[in-house]
């Protein structure tokens, strides 16, 4: 079942579109900002960032010329005051830049930017990175159609997103699995499934161990965890049908041999017709907002025509539904994967009465 897939390496950014750009600035997403992706670029210098276990943890520290640091940390705390607040200028005095990471390693290459409040010594993180249409894309269907809001702004070729907190995927499977309870290990192995379930249905790919997280909840005597996708390159361009299911990853190897013995094909079967309906109940919530997106995506380009030909195709196999024949791109194709989820789940609610 798990598989080393081949995913692009080099997949093209895609820029945003003039109708991408009036749908961003119609629900806020759009913004005047003070300091664009290009300039933290200008730094003079780097240090390798190593976890608490000494490993290069792929990020480097990065310093600049000390008559350009003071210009760029007000920027970037009036750029968090607009991301997490009023964008007002009275929060600024209480906030210091920690620390400007870079990452060259992915399709973003993202900085990332520590925030501490000087009063409390509370801090959080956020991300500049190269606005990708794909990217957005992505962010904006996890916002409508996954159980998380999801807060991020553009502005031209710049792209602000929060920090997603959560365990990560590869560090939890490794060293805290293996020490979960038999009733944790069964409520995770459900979670995959309605992941999986959930990636597939609009068309997230590459969700390997790593560009995903563990989220763990307190509710009353025990922890429930969920899982949430933290990278959203690969929305809608990959044309393998598997690259969009978690389960097919060898990093995910571990999940899927927990699903098995903890979960009945029923149950399992279950959990996936939960997640369809759920995901169209989310879809009949933000109709409006969602139909615009699509309108976006149909006249785009985010992808290319090989991958395009070969998703409809697979698809078509999976769902017989001819409509994925009759498509000309990627926004079309999600589309249509979406009404087939509303679809059913609409025939099947009229049916249940």
């Amino acid at each position: 079942m798990n598989e080393d897939l081949k995913i692009s390496k080099k997949k093209p950014s895609y820029p945003i579109s003039s109708k991408l750009d009036a749908y961003l600035t119609h629900y806020r997403r759009n913004i005047n900002l003070p300091i664009y992706y290009d300039d933290l670029l200008r730094f003079q210098g780097s240090i390798v960032v190593y976890d608490k276990n000494d490993e290069d943890t792929l990020w480097v520290r990065v310093y600049y010329n000390d008559f350009e640091r003071d210009e760029i940390d007000l920027s970037l705390k009036r750029v968090y005051s607009s991301l997490v607040s009023d964008g007002g200028e009275g929060i600024l005095k209480y906030l210091n830049v920690d620390a400007i990471d870079f990452c060259t390693f992915g399709n973003s290459k993202p900085f990332r930017i520590k925030v501490r409040n000087i009063l409390n010594d509370n801090y959080t993180y956020f991300y500049v990175k190269k606005a990708d249409a794909s990217r957005v894309y992505g962010l904006e269907l996890e916002h409508m159609l996954s159980p998380h809001n999801l807060n991020f702004l553009v502005c031209k070729e710049t792209l602000i997103e929060e920090h997603i907190a959560g365990i990560p995927g590869d560090e939890f499977i490794k060293n805290m699995l293996p020490d979960c309870s038999p009733s944790e290990k069964s409520q995770i192995a459900k979670e995959f499934v309605k992941f999986n379930e959930r990636c597939m249905i609009r068309l997230l790919g590459d969700m390997r161990s790593y560009n995903y997280v563990f989220v763990p909840i307190h509710d009353f005597d025990h922890v429930v965890f969920r899982i949430r996708a933290i990278d959203f390159d690969q929305q809608s361009y990959e044309g393998n049908l598997k690259i969009y299911r978690p389960q097919f990853f060898k990093e995910n190897f571990k999940m899927v041999e927990l699903v098995r013995a903890k979960i009945q094909k029923e149950s399992i079967d279950q959990y996936k017709i939960e997640e369809r309906s759920i995901v169209a109940k989310r879809m009949i919530s933000y109709k409006n907002r969602l139909r615009r997106l699509l309108e976006c995506m149909e006249n785009d380009e985010i992808s290319i025509q090989k991958h395009i030909n070969m998703i409809k195709e697979e698809i078509f196999n999976y769902t017989h539904d001819v409509n994925f024949k009759k498509s000309k791109n990627m926004g079309e194709i999600l589309k249509y994967a979406l009404d087939f989820v509303k679809r059913n789940y609409e025939d099947v609610g009229l049916n249940r009465f």
